[in-house]
């Protein structure tokens, strides 16, 4: 069998080790466009910070290609896919065939237009190593920056840039930080932690236009910078699928089994739009917990077995400058608050079930409501008072209690 996988990120490293469980001995080749071996891109920050190197990065062993029996083409992108005879044209000139292909191309920065960005000379974005090489290159004590993006991203690349600048003014067209995955208490919350850092935000407004070293929001407002980085979103890498009459919408369209629309082609990861229990609809989820699960499924199913990711929900784990969130599901329905000084805690109850929650320095045994999100647990049959105030077994009847202990044994 030939396994060939496009991508070398999180939902690859998954595919293969999925693989190898079923799979001693079928061929696996990677083509990786980027030339670096498989890291955790969330410590891209931290490495700019100066809080890890390159070496500590790393996602997996450096033996793990060879002991996974993997052939690896770093610096190779595929260009396209012919489904017909199985193969994939790609950038070095050859074409690599294949029985089971996996698509994990992952996303790229979204750029918003405006007037005479391309005239800004120290532009940079924000997702990968090799941004954040030549964004290091850039930094110096003396420089101002401007962060266009109050996002998971943009307050990731603040984190990591703060300490060597002299000043960081973030924008962002919402109202609020982080507003994919707050609401306004939790986002003002962290807006006011930044805020006393030193970090300076406009909210609530967008580029217009820019000078070398200026921007003119819509609002009229001028900023000055050395520094521009975009971190305004990002949008899913769908084209080679697209190119081939491949089902896409936000993101290339998968079942349960990381399958596509085309035969013996999966995708996994952030270029995915697939089921979200949470809502129960499709949609892309580009979390890093999500890609590695989908990458197993499609793995698992590549190589014969029989496996289904049905219970994917909004996950999300940030942390800036010691200030820690953690937030899952949906925020839908009564709202349950515990909230002190330096914690907050927000579970959203709705139809008996818990849809959601978000955490803000409270973790503790968080994956409990982690559990009952992912398993519509109804909160009739638990003690939930008790839960609010301390999660806990306890909580649960007898055999619920005995069956999550056997799990974890």
């Amino acid at each position: 069998m030939k396994y060939l996988l496009i991508g070398n990120s999180t939902a690859a490293i998954a595919c293969i080790e999925a693989i190898r469980t079923l799979d001693k001995q079928g061929e696996i080749t990677v083509l990786s466009k980027e030339e670096q071996f498989c890291y955790g891109r969330p410590t891209i920050s931290y490495c700019l910070a100066g809080l890890t190197d390159r070496e500590h990065m790393n996602y997996r062993p450096l033996d793990f290609y060879e002991k996974m029996g993997v052939s690896v083409h770093l610096g190779v992108s595929a260009e396209s896919i012919d489904a017909d005879k199985k193969q994939v044209k790609a950038s070095d000139g050859k074409k690599y065939s294949y029985d089971k292909l996996l698509v994990s191309t992952g996303s790229r920065p979204f750029v918003p237009f405006a007037e005479g960005l391309d005239k800004v000379k120290n532009a940079f974005t924000f997702m990968s190593y090799d941004d954040m090489e030549a964004l290091d290159k850039a930094l110096s004590p003396e420089k101002e920056v401007v962060v266009i993006g109050a996002g998971l991203i943009g307050l990731k690349c603040v984190e990591g840039i703060f300490d060597r600048v002299k000043k960081v003014t973030v924008v962002d067209l919402a109202t609020r930080v982080m507003p994919s995955v707050t609401e306004e208490e939790s986002a003002a919350m962290i807006q006011s932690f930044l805020e006393k850092k030193g970090v300076e935000f406009v909210l609530g407004d967008c580029a217009a236009s820019y000078t070398e070293n200026s921007v003119t929001l819509k609002s009229g407002k001028t900023l000055s910078f050395d520094i521009l980085v975009t971190a305004a979103g990002v949008r899913a890498n769908t084209s080679l699928i697209a190119d081939i009459g491949g089902k896409v919408n936000r993101g290339i369209l998968v079942n349960t089994r990381q399958q596509t629309s085309i035969p013996d082609i999966y995708a996994a990861g952030d270029c995915t739009e697939g089921y979200d229990s949470s809502i129960g609809a499709d949609r892309v989820l580009a979390l890093m917990p999500n890609a590695y699960l989908q990458g197993k499924t499609a793995g698992l199913n590549m190589a014969g077995g029989d496996s289904e990711y049905k219970d994917a929900i909004p996950l999300n784990a940030v942390g800036f400058f010691g200030l820690h969130m953690l937030s899952a599901g949906v925020y839908e329905g009564e709202i349950i608050k515990v909230k002190d000084e330096n914690k907050l805690k927000l579970l959203f109850v709705k139809d008996n079930v818990l849809k959601g929650f978000i955490l803000i320095n409270d973790f503790l045994r968080a994956g409990i409501y982690t559990s009952l999100v992912r398993g519509k647990t109804p909160l009739d049959g638990v003690d939930f008072d008790m839960l609010v105030e301390a999660p806990q077994l306890l909580a649960f009847p007898a055999e619920a209690r005995a069956a999550k202990l056997s799990r974890r044994a």
